[in-house]
């Protein structure tokens, strides 16, 4: 909709003036005065009026000016024109010379006092941040507080088990010493009567010791004190080993005198910080600390969306090693980062093109099957598709169809039906498969279960044994270099038809 009077803002219809009424463009890119923004601020959020978009903010200053409305009310004033009145000539007491020196300097001035406000706006969101900082550390210090409290716990157990130890310690020492006296008494004996006395006060120690060694067992350790003190001391060792590790590490310089950057900015380097919505795949390439640490938490997704929607693949790293799993109509969590599918797969090089099959049976993920394929060849491409669900369609969730020739020197199995499952389906993804193909003897061979040109061309089949009689397999596009012994398990299993690739999906290059 037009807005017929673009001087006012649209919630409180008030003109827009220099001091609490300036007009700031929220992220969403509607306009208000900084007075109705502040009025809108509740606990941090910030609803647009307009469009309902969510903001995070504490203060109006926080969103830039609109200095393009504020020169075109400027220029609008300038041609305002009251009705019967005349415009009126400018003033002719200073010369042309002197009046273009004086505009240089309103020039300069306006410039200057732009200037200002830019950076008062990014004080203002500095000092958002700074409060933010307080407030987590007030936090963390509360849970310091708690753990020097769990320690004190922890220490008056381990002292009331101490004080316990050396009470039966003592009394165990005294027991000892009564029963080697008794031996001493025993060997000294010469009448019936002394056998008797000395035997029925040795029966007494005996009692009294054995006693004593029941208690021993049945006191020590004491469970909650020896449990509660290796947690307690694990816990703080972390934490501490955590905060030498942070507080050991060397910032990257920061030139705090550049001028091309703003306070935030420069904070978002010091701290290594990466703004909502702002990765980027070459952020994912160098895979720096704060970018590990976003993808460890599940909080680096690609996403696709096309007329059906929107659909997301997870990104994840593991044992060095960084994966695209298969685009899924899934929610994205709200705070994650958001890079698209086309860009993560264009990180891809035909030449080291590496695809995974995760296979599972009987409610256990059982291990993963890597695949190299062959470069620039159709089906290690229409392959590709399929692990990462480009074109709609995946391997995830597929199951394998057969075994051929088990037990023999040709053992192989198959699987790759997306359609529909059952050996029936397969169809090709690009309208054409021809290309070079290599043959091979190897196992983990990787083949066309029915060729390029076959209508079922999306099925695949692996090799488990090296062919012993010169027979190779056609069609190859890839070969298997981990896993194999995956494959081989899931051949022996009892059904193959209950083994399923639980997922899929493509190994990017770091």
């Amino acid at each position: 909709m037009m807005d017929n009077n673009p001087e006012e803002c649209s919630l409180c219809f008030n003109n827009y003036e220099d001091n609490l009424l300036r007009p700031r463009t929220l992220p969403c890119g509607h306009t208000f005065c900084s007075q109705c923004i502040d009025n809108a601020i509740k606990n941090g959020q910030l609803t647009c009026p307009r469009c309902h978009a969510q903001h995070a903010a504490t203060a109006a200053t926080q969103f830039s000016i609109n200095y393009g409305m504020e020169a075109l009310i400027r220029k609008l004033k300038g041609i305002e024109v009251l009705p019967g009145k005349p415009i009126k000539a400018p003033a002719r007491g200073i010369s042309k010379k002197l009046r273009s020196l004086v505009q240089e300097q309103k020039s300069i001035i306006s410039s200057l006092i732009t200037s200002c406000e830019e950076v008062l706006s990014q004080l203002g969101e500095y000092r958002g941040q700074l409060g933010d900082w307080k407030t987590h550390h007030l936090q963390l210090q509360d849970r310091l507080y708690a753990l020097v409290e769990q320690n004190k716990s922890a220490m008056k157990l381990l002292e009331l088990e101490d004080t316990s130890v050396m009470d039966m310690t003592t009394q165990g020492e005294e027991g000892k010493t009564q029963l080697q006296v008794m031996v001493g008494s025993l060997n000294t004996v010469n009448t019936p009567q002394e056998v008797d006395t000395t035997i029925d006060t040795a029966d007494g120690y005996k009692m009294k010791v054995e006693d004593w060694l029941q208690k021993c067992q049945e006191l020590f350790p004491d469970v909650k004190t020896v449990h509660t003190s290796v947690k307690v001391q694990e816990t703080i060792r972390e934490a501490l080993e955590m905060m030498t590790t942070e507080t050991g590490a060397t910032a990257d310089t920061v030139h705090l005198g550049d001028s091309a950057s703003s306070i935030m900015n420069k904070v978002q380097e010091i701290t290594g910080q990466i703004p909502q919505k702002q990765l980027t795949v070459e952020d994912l390439c160098r895979m720096r600390e704060p970018v590990k640490r976003l993808v460890e938490a599940g909080r680096v997704v690609a996403v696709q969306e096309d007329q059906d929607g929107r659909r997301s693949a997870r990104i994840t790293l593991e044992d060095g090693q960084l994966y695209l799993h298969p685009l899924l109509r899934q929610p994205t969590p709200a705070d994650a980062h958001t890079l698209q599918e086309s860009e993560v797969v264009g990180m891809l090089e035909p030449s080291c093109t590496l695809a995974f099959l995760d296979l599972g049976w009987a409610g256990l993920t059982r291990g993963r099957v890597t695949i190299r394929l062959t470069p620039d060849t159709p089906l290690a491409r229409q392959f590709v598709l399929l692990c990462t669900g480009q074109r709609g369609h995946t391997y995830h969730n597929t199951k394998l169809l057969r075994v051929v020739y088990k037990g023999s020197q040709w053992e192989c199995v198959g699987g790759g039906d997306y359609e529909s499952n059952d050996g029936k389906g397969g169809a090709p993804l690009l309208p054409d498969l021809q290309g070079q193909y290599r043959m091979s003897d190897r196992a983990g061979t990787v083949w066309a279960t029915f060729g390029p040109e076959d209508p079922k061309s999306a099925q695949f089949v692996i090799t488990t044994r090296d062919s012993q009689d010169g027979v190779q397999w056609q069609d190859v596009f890839g070969d298997v270099v981990s896993g194999l012994d995956v494959v081989r398990a899931a051949v022996n299993h009892s059904d193959i038809t209950e083994v399923t690739v639980v997922d899929c999906g493509v190994v990017l290059p770091l």
